[in-house]
């Protein structure tokens, strides 16, 4: 691996591993390390130390399928294929299926898209001073919910009433959470919104110093084939790059997905494994 490479999967790794610090709890398995979260919000996954002197073996990835059914938590792993490939093998031997999603960084020397030309839809990032950031929130998640129950890249009929019916209200500490980590930089969320349809597609970014993950770009499946997640995934970069971040990534979930987001300026570098049992594929 050459050196320019080996810098940046380096940094990726230590993104990887910060982002659900200030979350969760961190328990050593070996050469594994399983974030627990305490109480309501999304569930963290084990992953690869960065202190770890060898690859993690089967008793380890054993050793945390135990410890996170005894916590109730999903089997989930994720590591990078180029910084721990000898994981992928050993995932298979325990009975995990492997999502192998092409790893993506946005080109340092590249502008991203404009979002008004991949799209006529407007794309608006959530302000946590609006008086309907808890409404937004709310859509910004069904959307998500909605979309990823159909993965893939294919039009469906669900479409705003299938959003509304998946829509919950946020109690009060998850929405104090959430404009805490807008306000202080280490997330960001956008929606494509009309004023008759309302939110048709969102996503995320989480961000730690000046590398940044944008994650849950989905898009209700009846709002397919717009150019909406594109433009999501413009805007997120774009705000990322203007707040002074030099390092935006982010993990499609096919090629075919992948291609959407090389339309934004992103480019592949790698793949980025994640592992669940089998019948939860």
């Amino acid at each position: 691996m050459d050196p320019a490479h080996r810098e940046l999967f380096d940094r990726l790794e230590r993104f990887y591993d910060a982002v659900p610090r200030d979350a969760a709890r961190a328990e050593e398995h070996g050469a594994l390390v399983l974030f627990a979260r305490d109480g309501a919000g999304w569930p963290f996954y084990a992953r690869p130390r960065l202190d770890a002197t060898a690859p993690p073996s089967l008793a380890d990835v054993h050793t945390v399928r135990e410890r996170q059914r005894e916590l109730g938590l999903p089997e989930a792993f994720e590591w990078v294929h180029e910084t721990t490939p000898d994981l992928l093998a050993t995932a298979r031997a325990a009975g995990l299926s492997v999502l192998e999603a092409p790893l993506m960084v946005l080109d340092p020397g590249a502008t991203p898209a404009d979002p008004a030309t991949l799209t006529d839809v407007p794309v608006r990032v959530l302000d946590p001073d609006a008086p309907g950031f808890a409404l937004d929130v709310a859509a910004r998640r069904a959307v998500a919910a909605v979309g990823f129950s159909a993965a893939g890249t294919a039009r469906g009929d669900a479409g705003p009433a299938e959003r509304d019916a998946a829509m919950t209200e946020l109690d009060v500490a998850a929405l104090d959470e959430e404009r805490a980590r807008i306000a202080d930089g280490r997330r960001i969320s956008a929606i494509a919104w009309t004023p008759d349809d309302g939110a048709l597609a969102s996503g995320m970014a989480m961000r730690v110093d000046d590398i940044a993950e944008i994650a849950g770009v989905a898009t209700l499946p009846a709002a397919r084939h717009r150019g909406l997640a594109a433009a999501v995934t413009a805007t997120l970069a774009r705000t990322l790059r203007d707040a002074g971040t030099d390092l935006v990534f982010l993990s499609a979930g096919s090629e075919d997905v992948a291609r959407i987001y090389l339309r934004v300026g992103f480019r592949r570098v790698g793949t980025a494994c994640i592992a669940e049992p089998t019948a939860l594929i």
